[in-house]
């Protein structure tokens, strides 16, 4: 490689300041890959608990209908389905974790779900059913912001991992490169100096 660097000790303290900052910020995007590395980690085991939890909510769910649906007629099934209440909305708002803007959904959880029917139609089935299928909803909104996390993560290694190997693999060596010529023909010129001083002394 072409060294185009003139070599005086002025640029040899500027290219070890260089060198010492690109060393300080590998060094940060290592920690900060490290970091990120632990944080999917831990989102996947989330993810796969609620996954879990999901598949047996699911289920449970599912036999529920199927008893609501047998002890109800499936017709008047139909009907409660129709009345019931419109989703309660919920809204996406942005937090930083390590400078990437990760999606938290904002959701109102209600612990009593308003039934669409009076006591004197009430059926224990239905209202499990109900329960049920909204606990499996809310942890569809948490399993969504897990995954979306741990994607958006995912991204954020792969860009540090591109930036530290770029420093490590070219920068670094580059200008551990130019320090050494520089050093080595700076080095040269004052044992030429030196020798053409010792020459004139010996001449007098």
């Amino acid at each position: 490689m072409a060294i185009k660097t003139t070599p005086t000790k002025a640029n040899l303290i500027k290219t070890k300041g260089r060198l010492n900052f690109s060393e300080k910020g590998y060094d940060l995007l290592d920690k900060k890959r490290t970091i990120l590395i632990q944080e999917i980690l831990q989102l996947v085991k989330e993810a796969e608990i609620i996954e879990k939890e999901i598949r047996s909510l699911f289920q449970e769910a599912y036999e529920a209908l199927q008893e609501t649906s047998i002890s109800m007629g499936l017709n008047h099934l139909e009907e409660f389905a129709v009345s019931v209440t419109p989703e309660i909305p919920f809204d996406i708002r942005a937090r930083s974790v390590m400078g990437v803007d990760i999606p938290e959904v904002i959701y109102t959880e209600k612990a009593d779900v308003a039934l669409p029917y009076g006591f004197y139609e009430n059926n224990p089935a239905l209202d499990i059913t109900i329960k049920k299928f909204n606990d499996v909803k809310y942890l569809s909104y948490q399993l969504a912001q897990i995954e979306t996390t741990a994607y958006k993560l995912s991204l954020e290694i792969k860009k540090t991992q591109k930036s530290a190997n770029a420093l490590d693999k070219i920068r670094i060596p580059q200008l551990r490169e130019e320090i050494k010529y520089i050093q080595d023909t700076i080095e040269e010129k004052e044992r030429e100096e030196f020798f053409r001083l010792k020459k004139i002394k010996s001449k007098r």
